[in-house]
């Protein structure tokens, strides 16, 4: 299959445009086309993919329990192809990225304070009613599963144990959660990002 030029005719191979990749016609034109992008499995259920920019902010996400894949090395191509063969909708600061590749759901973050960040994403999307402190692990991006307070035995500090009755645990890092203050603050500031209709 071959793409033409809208501008001066020219004609590229398509296999110069995978994964919605573009490039500079000697015209000056842009030329490209867009991936087929594979569907989620649960179409309501909004998938982000930050790239590399944007750690803490895939973090923050992760905390209020949306699924957010993130790697702090990961190139372009590998961030289009996350995009289009998982659906997920990719976050990125980069302003060359959306005109460099033609993905659909591409959305470019424009504040720079992961807090700003957070609330512009959350805004952005309508995430508000999705938030679900604490289901899913910061680091690994994996939903938690309930865990036996005694299996969390050595793992917490004594104190926790002694307060608290329900853990949960990443099945992947192992990283143990609890509904401890900590859980009360990001609450707290979840809150106070999104706005109250």
């Amino acid at each position: 299959m071959a793409v033409a030029c809208r501008r001066c005719g020219r004609i590229y191979d398509a296999g110069s445009f995978e994964l919605g990749r573009t490039l500079w016609c000697t015209c000056g034109n842009r030329v490209g086309i867009e991936p087929e992008v594979r569907e989620p499995a649960h179409a309501s259920e909004k998938r982000f993919a930050a790239d590399a920019m944007l750690g803490r902010l895939a973090r923050w996400l992760r905390l209020l329990g949306f699924d957010c894949a993130y790697a702090a090395e990961i190139a372009d191509e590998d961030l289009a192809r996350l995009g289009v063969s998982e659906g997920r909708l990719i976050l990125t600061r980069d302003r060359s990225f959306p005109e460099d590749w033609w993905i659909p759901g591409v959305y470019l973050v424009r504040e720079e304070d992961v807090r700003k960040q957070l609330a512009e994403v959350i805004q952005h999307f309508g995430l508000a009613s999705s938030i679900r402190v604490l289901t899913r692990c910061s680091e690994c991006n994996l939903p938690l599963r309930p865990v036996a307070r005694d299996q969390v035995s050595g793992r917490v500090p004594p104190r926790t144990l002694e307060l608290y009755d329900a853990f949960a645990e990443c099945p992947a890092c192992g990283r143990v959660y609890w509904e401890g203050s900590h859980a009360a603050r990001i609450r707290a500031m979840a809150e106070r990002l999104v706005p109250v209709a």
